[in-house]
């Protein structure tokens, strides 16, 4: 009886011992292998930190960083010491933002972009345009700007006086009324006669001397008003002369039939605003001249519009005074001086 009482307190023993065991297994046994197995390294790559446009130039801006596993990681992103391979490139399509960056995203430069345009298009920055003006030797400072350059951009223009209701230039031109009034045994409709030989409308003046009043009108056409101004500062120059069209023909032996024609049109990089602007000068007749810029000066200066009265005070230049003398023979125009070596052309 007493080894039948033993071996039954030995079994319950046994089984306490196994339920023991087993809620210390269930227990720290993920602990265990969870501290014995090694978490995999993470790397940092780069992603896009803001929406890139087909063609925007990746720079640091851009840029964020994400952490991920070192074996999620695939060999076609870019990590944190690949840096100096990822910036400075183009980005092939738009990206939105919080794109991995891979290489089969990015290009080296714009023409390697795919685009149903023309290639030389990806250059052009977001929310600006590209427009064309007419150049020559003296607006293309003696063609020392070429494509790339940054210049200032200079207009001209002539105004005169006009009438505000004829939007004519004055003086306006007189005439003689004649007849006017109501004809007597005629029905009561006015009638008017133009007669008599007009003239330049003039001015009635008294002359201080004679106390007798004069007509005056003017002795020549009015003389328009010159004025420039800078309109346009620090502007990219996309191209001087045409976009190639077709490839160049070659004679035999790989020469060009002709020799390059020197340009007569530039294309600048604008606002859309701007664009507006040179369209507007450009069909005024307005005399544009580009003044070149060292390309690493960012800054825009204020600058006064060039009048007649501007040059007389700034560059202090006086209005000579009537002497009782003056240079002989008479001087009505200045003329450029021809030089021994300058080349003439016979008619």
């Amino acid at each position: 009886m007493r080894r039948g009482r033993t071996l039954i307190f030995l079994l319950l023993i046994l089984i306490v011992g196994l339920v023991v065991v087993g809620v210390a297994v269930t227990q720290f046994l993920p602990q265990l292998l969870a501290a014995r197995t090694p978490e995999p390294q993470n790397v940092e790559i780069f992603i896009t930190g803001q929406p890139i446009p087909q063609g925007g130039k990746i720079t640091e801006d851009v840029l964020d960083t994400l952490f991920v596993p070192a074996n999620q990681v695939q060999a076609v992103e870019y990590t944190v010491e690949e840096k100096a391979q990822l910036v400075g490139r183009v980005a092939k399509y738009p990206l939105e933002q919080g794109v991995p960056i891979t290489s089969a995203v990015v290009a080296d430069s714009a023409a390697s972009i795919p685009s149903a345009g023309p290639q030389h298009a990806n250059i052009i920055p977001q929310g600006m345009t590209a427009a064309s003006i007419p150049a020559s030797r003296l607006s293309l400072n003696a063609y020392g700007i070429s494509d790339g350059a940054y210049v200032n951009v200079n207009a001209c223009y002539l105004f005169v006086d006009v009438d505000p209701s004829f939007q004519s230039i004055l003086p306006n031109n007189t005439s003689v009324l004649t007849a006017t009034g109501f004809p007597e045994d005629a029905l009561p409709v006015l009638t008017i006669g133009v007669g008599g030989v007009g003239g330049t409308q003039g001015r009635l003046e008294l002359d201080p001397s004679l106390q007798q009043p004069f007509y005056y009108i003017p002795s020549e056409p009015q003389r328009a008003r010159p004025v420039c101004q800078t309109i346009l500062q620090d502007v990219l120059v996309m191209k001087t002369g045409n976009f190639s069209i077709a490839p160049v023909a070659a004679e035999a032996g790989g020469q060009p039939q002709a020799a390059p024609q020197a340009p007569d049109i530039v294309t600048l990089v604008v606002s859309p605003q701007d664009a507006v602007t040179l369209s507007y000068m450009v069909y005024t007749n307005a005399k544009i001249t580009l003044t070149l810029r060292n390309p690493s000066d960012r800054s825009r200066l204020a600058t006064e519009a060039a009048v007649l009265q501007f040059l007389l005070s700034q560059y202090n230049i006086p209005v000579p005074a009537k002497l009782p003398y003056a240079l002989q023979p008479r001087i009505d125009a200045l003329n450029t001086p021809i030089l021994p070596n300058d080349t003439t052309v016979a008619p």
